[in-house]
């Protein structure tokens, strides 16, 4: 990419996203991007600002609590304002980086919607709505994904669960009665294949010159992610954390703004699905042409009925 531009990232503060924002504020200063961190307000947002400041970055912070939709669309008016009055450079780049595993599916939002989908999923889906059209093409949405959404022989072993697939609109509601030991699992790795099925129809919509790509940065184990996984793979996961080669935020936070910044990812679009450096092929299910559009038009329900209900801020 020429001209960096300005990257826009969310969850800035602390592992994969807070080494991602080091990352390209230590780029060189004709490769370095005008930095919008998004995340709540406090002093871990203060704190990787001046950080990557200190490292020659212009930074602007948002503070956003993703798991209210009224603030989200706060922060992209924030944006919005940043870029119309030149503050920054233009929008070249969207990383929708911000995760969460609630450990209560009961849990909902201030908008009702269950917390790991409203946070992972819906959040960004606003965000980038309301961004769409502020990107100065060529323009880079990276969403970030996980494997865990299929199966296979190790996530069997470590009791982690798969997606379960439902209507979106029943994914967004809190449950209603005490959740399994694995309904966390499973709200997250729903909310992931979600991920992928919206990067597929958010290509088709996108305009002209940003493509969409997806990011696995391969299991951390041991970050704060994992304190709502089952409880074999946290404790497998603090042991893993100290092999040499298991993945570490220090390692994946460069992939993931190379992804967003270098010429070697220019040409990926349509939810390309990129497991650390490797473009991989993702798992048939998360391949659905009727899930996808059913997704894209639920989420515009959910989001609208947000914005125009009586009692939404």
């Amino acid at each position: 990419m020429t001209d960096p531009g300005t990257v826009l990232i969310t969850g800035p503060t602390r592992n994969l996203g807070r080494h991602t924002v080091l990352a390209m504020a230590d780029r060189p200063r004709d490769r370095r991007p005008d930095l919008l961190l998004v995340g709540r307000a406090g002093s871990d947002l203060t704190a990787v600002a001046a950080e990557a400041r200190d490292r020659g970055a212009t930074v602007h912070e948002i503070p956003c609590d993703l798991a209210n939709l009224a603030d989200v669309r706060a922060a992209a008016a924030t944006a919005r304002d940043l870029l119309g009055t030149g503050a920054v450079r233009p929008l070249h780049a969207l990383i929708a980086n911000a995760g969460i595993i609630s450990t209560d599916t009961r849990r909902a939002t201030p908008d009702g919607y269950e917390t790991t989908f409203a946070v992972n999923y819906l959040a960004h889906a606003q965000l980038i709505a309301d961004l769409l059209g502020e990107f100065t093409a060529p323009a880079r949405i990276v969403l970030l994904g996980s494997n865990t959404y299929h199966a296979n022989v190790w996530r069997k072993l470590l009791h982690v669960p798969p997606a379960a697939w439902a209507d979106p609109v029943d994914l967004a509601r809190p449950a209603t009665t005490a959740p399994s030991a694995t309904a966390s699992g499973t709200a997250y790795s729903n909310a992931k294949l979600a991920v992928l099925y919206y990067a597929h129809e958010l290509q088709r919509h996108a305009p002209d010159g940003v493509n969409v790509t997806v990011f696995e940065p391969g299991w951390m184990p041991g970050t704060a992610l994992s304190r709502g996984t089952p409880k074999p793979a946290q404790m497998i996961g603090r042991a893993l954390a100290r092999v040499p080669g298991v993945s570490t935020p220090q390692r994946s936070g460069p992939l993931l703004a190379a992804l967003a910044l270098d010429d070697r990812w220019a040409h990926l679009r349509d939810g390309a699905f990129v497991v650390k450096s490797v473009v991989a092929e993702p798992h048939p299910i998360a391949t659905d042409r009727e899930r996808e559009r059913r997704l894209w038009e639920a989420t515009a329900e959910l989001l609208r009925h947000r914005s125009h209900s009586p009692s939404s801020p």
